[in-house]
């Protein structure tokens, strides 16, 4: 007689009895990390609010209850006492809005050197309450301006003038306007940020050239180009008319003698080609106020040209600047530095500018006066053939001259005055 096997025991199962105990225990562990999110966050945001002297009173405040109580020390708990005093009111000094209209105006975003930004910050309650006391902090590049603002009533505004002077070419962010707010003791300061920052374009310094142009001899009329045009300077050949063509262009004679109206075709002419190269590396300069002189000559240059109608290139080690209007070329002055590239040479500037502009028609050289005679030479021998070669040598401090090298003309110049004058001599 057989019996039938014994029914084993299935082995104990980990995990949920139910379908719906894991999406629950997901959830759970969901909320978990929510809340210890949020819990992180607020406590990130209230550390920020403590300045490091109130980080040292709250770490004190501690250790002398515990020692005043343990021990017995009536002297010590009382300091505590003191000290959390102290503490919880300047907490209560945080308490309030700060919630203003901010306006910051910058009458001009542009000045040369030397001159003064003049601005106005404008704050205004538009909420229903009052605002109390606080300090404005006006960031200005590096520096910063910080304004006291009294008691505000519902719908009352203020206004503070202020003046940025500049003694050095730059790009300044003015703000954002941070509103602080804090305690007498300095333990605790909350600060929110206001409004957008603007940039500040401080210009170099140029000089004009008046009665006189930058442009030569090789293109009165403009480059020609293999790419054809209806209306141009160079005539290249006729061809049938197309409708929208200019009637002044039909050659008469072709059209009678074939009975078709001929049209005189053009080669498109280009503008000329006015290329700088200003030389940005730091060894070739003995002092920084040497390559300031350098960018306003470049600058100076570069503003003449464009007068001329002549499309403008400025180059640098660093790369090419934006120089398709006066604006746009003195805005990217602003903000050329002095920098030490690997092979930063004016030499292999030179080289940088025949590779990007081989049809240039004039090229000007800036550098400094710590370049000797056999790397300008060097450089003037890697300009565009057929180009028009000018070296311009910053030497602060020293006097005008002009020489040849190559086939460039070389001139020096102390000042920035020294240009104009020295540019007569070498184009008259």
């Amino acid at each position: 007689m057989t019996t039938a096997p014994a029914a084993t025991e299935a082995p104990p199962t980990e995990g949920p009895t139910s379908i719906d105990d894991a999406p629950a225990q997901a959830s759970w562990r969901e909320v978990a990390l929510y809340l210890l999110g949020r819990v992180a966050g607020a406590l990130r945001r209230a550390a920020k609010v403590v300045r490091p002297v109130g980080w040292i009173l709250i770490g004190i405040a501690p250790v002398l209850w515990i020692v005043g109580l343990t021990m017995g020390w009536r002297e010590v708990t009382v300091a505590a006492v003191v000290v959390t005093v102290v503490i919880a009111l300047c907490l209560l000094f945080l308490i309030g809005r700060t919630t203003y209209d901010v306006r910051l105006d910058l009458s001009r975003t542009r000045v040369v050197v030397g001159e003064r930004a003049i601005g106005a910050l404008t704050l205004a309650n538009s909420g229903s309450r009052a605002i109390l006391p606080s300090r404005v902090v006006l960031p200005v590049g590096t520096g910063r301006g910080v304004f006291g603002i009294k008691h505000l009533s519902p719908g009352e505004e203020v206004e503070e003038l202020f003046a940025i002077p500049t003694t050095r070419r730059a790009v300044l962010p003015v703000g954002p306007v941070s509103i602080v707010r804090g305690d007498p003791l300095g333990l605790f300061e909350r600060v929110d940020s206001r409004d957008e920052p603007v940039d500040l374009f401080v210009h170099p310094r140029t000089v004009r050239f008046d009665g006189q142009s930058l442009g030569f001899v090789r293109d009165l009329e403009g480059m020609t180009s293999r790419d054809l045009a209806r209306d141009d300077i160079a005539f290249h050949a006729l061809s049938e008319y197309q409708p929208g063509d200019d009637l002044r262009h039909v050659h008469w004679r072709s059209t009678a003698r074939t009975g078709t109206l001929m049209m005189r075709t053009y080669e498109q002419t280009r503008r000329s080609h006015f290329v700088i190269g200003l030389s940005s590396h730091p060894g070739e300069y003995a002092h920084p106020d040497e390559f300031e002189l350098a960018v306003s000559a470049a600058g100076s240059l570069g503003l003449r040209a464009l007068r001329d109608a002549y499309r403008v290139d400025v180059r640098t080690q660093a790369g090419k600047l934006r120089t398709d209007t006066q604006k746009h070329l003195l805005d990217a002055l602003s903000g050329v530095d002095s920098t030490r590239p690997r092979d930063g040479s004016t030499a292999a500037l030179a080289g940088t500018v025949s590779a990007g502009a081989p049809a240039a028609a004039v090229v000007v050289l800036v550098c400094g006066s710590r370049v000797p005679a056999p790397q300008l030479q060097s450089a003037v021998s890697r300009l565009p053939l057929g180009s028009r070669a000018l070296v311009v040598v910053a030497a602060l401090g020293e006097e005008a001259g002009r020489r040849r090298i190559g086939d460039a003309d070389v001139i020096t110049i102390g000042a920035l005055e020294h240009l104009p004058p020295s540019l007569r001599r070498v184009l008259g």
